[in-house]
């Protein structure tokens, strides 16, 4: 048992809110917490991964990132685009041809960013991987993101009440870890079927699998497409112990995908009308 006083001394960097870029988002009052679990929910084809890369690259800390769900070519392609700001598909055909020397440089900075690509990772892989982060730079990750927290192999699921009870088990586990490791922990997830095509606010009901009551923070996404190739990203705020949230999903901060270096510009000035009142 620790007093008051003795938890302020043991609390370590729990709480500490890692570094993003999002402007829109932190005057929603939204900070990704180490030693906090997070989820970022959308339909399929939205952009929660490239979400979720861009605050990794950006945020420039210790990051440990499993990509079951995105190839080492894709995700070495976006990263790349996100940390130069060049165009992304130039650095497609680059990697792709095997001439990619000009950009050794910029990803050599970034030496303490890591990447599992197995599709299916097992908890004992992720643990593995985490102990093989700290035996190497000394330190855990101050970020490690899940992309999707359904690749992760919890053992057989025979049908839905299994299942569910299953991804309840993983947030429980994953939520552990965080708080064991000070890391945030960012799990990726999916929708219910009706909210599938992303195109409208997903309230907190949306999330599959009704897994609501283990993260500190659930983001939902939806986006708007113009036609003119362009996309905006619309992120809620369904629950977030530490500020504002509405579990309807109609309120958000809205960034706009540049389709050519994948980086989320903001679009927002001022706090939303539901927010500000």
């Amino acid at each position: 048992m620790f007093s008051l006083a003795q938890s302020v001394r043991i609390r370590g960097a729990a709480g500490e809110p890692i570094p993003n870029t999002f402007k829109s988002l932190k005057r929603l009052e939204v900070e990704f917490r180490r030693a906090e679990l997070s989820l970022v929910v959308a339909g399929p084809g939205t952009g929660k991964s490239l979400f979720a890369l861009f605050l990794a690259m950006m945020a420039n800390v210790p990051v440990l990132y499993f990509s079951a769900d995105s190839s080492s070519a894709t995700q070495v392609a976006r990263a790349t685009a996100m940390i130069t700001g060049e165009d992304a598909k130039e650095v497609k055909q680059a990697l792709t041809e095997g001439d990619f020397s000009e950009y050794e440089s910029a990803l050599g900075k970034r030496w303490w960013t890591r990447f599992n690509f197995s599709a299916k990772p097992t908890q004992k892989e992720i643990e593995l991987h985490l102990l093989c982060y700290l035996e190497v730079y000394g330190c855990t990750p101050h970020l490690l993101v899940v992309d999707n927290v359904t690749n992760v192999d919890t053992g057989a699921v025979g049908d839905a009440e299994s299942y569910t009870f299953g991804l309840e088990g993983l947030c429980e586990y994953l939520s552990e870890m965080a708080r064991a490791t000070n890391a945030h922990v960012l799990g990726l997830h999916h929708v219910t079927g009706p909210h599938s095509d992303g195109l409208t606010p997903i309230p907190l009901s949306g999330v599959k699998g009704q897994v609501h009551r283990v993260p500190a923070l659930i983001l939902t996404m939806h986006k708007e497409v113009d036609g003119m190739n362009s996309r905006i990203l619309n992120v809620s705020p369904v629950k977030n112990r530490e500020g504002f949230e509405d579990s309807s999903g109609g309120t958000f901060a809205s960034f706009r995908l540049n389709r050519s270096t994948l980086r989320l510009e903001e679009l927002d000035e001022e706090l939303p009308d539901s927010f500000a009142a």
